[in-house]
């Protein structure tokens, strides 16, 4: 049985990143389709000759079962931005430290697109990432290098508080739309198959990702987009196998923290939205749950070696770069990033 061919204009437009290892920060994958997964044309992410199960390394412990999936041996297409906020302790009206903070930050695989003054104290930032990047090093290292830049002038620049938000090609709730109508967009043939799946979409209505979460020190939004992808993009609809799938996906979002929003599961790929503690990087979280539904499949690597992993929030990458960018409600509490 076949999936259907569906596609949304506003998903073409993903951009590819590399792994850590390999390459410079942000350098783009020619071997990648910049579509996310489950749209047509994208023919996966695995580079790898040899896509069976890796060997267990001599003495290692059988108890625990080595990563299947790792950033050594998978790629990602990650279109992962972000828009920042600091706050100044007195106003400053110049940013003639920009282009060498860019270039600091370039080195932690952080890209800093652009800047501009809210206000006289308070500093934006557009921001891309590579997908071993946390938002907690974003802000470390993009307070910490610009707090180094102006410290003749300015020995104790910025105050602890901050605020980051993840940004998207699309708003959040387009994504949302986008999965919940999944099986709409990949019907199968056989409609005893079509009804066997819905049952077993995922959908927590309690779960908001709009809202903020807190630090002791500021506020975050952090929401993803992940799309895992079947090799060969073989069709599952098996009942058990499916029941297995979506159970563990739930027990992997609960057991590390995740909000999880929605889930919708394909016979051929699965897509998740969630969002994310701010100490966990996106590619861990891609990982994390290809390494889980290979536990749930018998061991086995059903996945592609690599997934789509892109930010999603309230406001697009384009509103944020255009200026309209939101407003970095300064929030209570001390301490430094």
């Amino acid at each position: 049985m076949q999936t259907g061919k569906g596609a949304t204009a506003e998903l073409a437009s993903a951009e590819p990143c590399s792994s850590p290892d390999r390459g410079s920060p942000h350098t783009l994958s020619s071997s990648m389709n910049s579509s996310p997964p489950g749209l047509p044309g994208w023919d996966g992410v695995s580079t790898l000759s040899d896509v069976e199960r890796p060997p267990t390394s001599k003495g290692a412990d059988m108890t625990k079962p080595e990563p299947m999936y790792t950033r050594e041996n998978c790629s990602f297409s990650c279109p992962l931005e972000w828009g920042l906020t600091v706050f100044w302790r007195v106003p400053i009206q110049r940013d003639n430290w920009f282009a060498g903070l860019a270039a600091a930050t370039e080195t932690d695989g952080i890209r800093l697109l652009g800047h501009r003054f809210e206000t006289p104290t308070i500093s934006q930032f557009a921001v891309s990432s590579q997908p071993h990047v946390t938002p907690a090093l974003i802000l470390q290292r993009v307070k910490g290098r610009l707090q180094y830049a102006v410290r003749d002038e300015r020995p104790k620049a910025l105050k602890g508080n901050y605020a980051i938000r993840s940004v998207g090609r699309v708003t959040r709730e387009v994504i949302e739309n986008y999965v919940a109508f999944q099986l709409d967009h990949h019907k199968m043939a056989d409609p005893r198959a079509q009804a066997l799946l819905e049952r077993y979409q995922i959908h927590r209505p309690d779960v908001d990702l709009s809202q903020p979460r807190r630090t002791s020190s500021g506020i975050y939004w952090y929401n993803l987009h992940v799309v895992l992808v079947h090799r060969e993009r073989w069709n599952e609809v098996r009942e058990d196998v499916l029941a297995s799938v979506r159970d563990m996906i739930l027990r992997a979002a609960d057991e590390k923290g995740y909000l999880l929003s929605r889930a919708g599961v394909l016979a051929d790929h699965v897509h998740l939205l969630l969002g994310c503690p701010i100490d966990v990087a996106p590619d861990e979280v891609a990982l994390g749950f290809l390494n889980n539904l290979a536990f749930a499949q018998g061991m086995r690597p059903v996945y592609q070696y690599g997934a789509f992993v892109g930010t999603v929030g309230e406001y697009t990458t384009a509103a944020l770069k255009s200026g309209i960018s939101p407003r970095g409600d300064e929030p209570r509490g001390g301490g430094k990033v």
